[in-house]
């Protein structure tokens, strides 16, 4: 299965928090309360997003977090990239990584269009997207909406 890790889950929730208040300087202390993550999580999903360059921090008494750029010019693809590494299918989906296999697999040029199409997806959701309520409309992605009774 394909997933995200519970880090990455947490810091697009912590992002989304900052995105609905953009002018607003968080403490690492008040998100984590706010969310109800623990301290330690928060403060080093805190120092990853500035390290990305996704999030400013200003110290001092009236220091916190805030978002380095606007929501809609923060992608998904940004968050997923600061917490997991690029996103890439297989080893080969990767620009210039190839295996041993390389010569008899056969399917690495379809996994990297697999992985071309899911980079641009991501890198079309903006973190505003995200935050926002209502569900996201992707014009060229059909989504089926599964029913509690359907999923067990």
């Amino acid at each position: 299965m394909l997933r995200l890790s519970k880090l990455t889950d947490y810091a697009v929730v912590l992002m989304a928090q900052l995105a609905r208040e953009p002018g607003r300087l968080y403490a690492s202390a008040e998100l984590a309360e706010a969310l109800g993550l623990p301290k330690p999580t928060v403060s080093k999903l805190l120092k990853m997003l500035v390290k990305a360059d996704l999030l400013i921090s200003r110290r001092g008494t009236q220091g916190g977090y805030q978002l380095a750029r606007p929501a809609n010019r923060i992608m998904a693809s940004d968050l997923i990239a600061a917490i997991e590494g690029p996103v890439a299918m297989t080893e080969c989906s990767l620009e210039l990584h190839h295996c041993d296999l390389v010569g008899q697999c056969g399917v690495s040029d379809n996994w990297q269009r697999v992985t071309q199409a899911i980079q641009q997806l991501l890198a079309s959701v903006s973190l505003a997207q995200l935050a926002q309520q209502q569900a996201i409309k992707l014009p060229w992605v059909q989504i089926q909406t599964l029913t509690l009774h359907e999923v067990g």
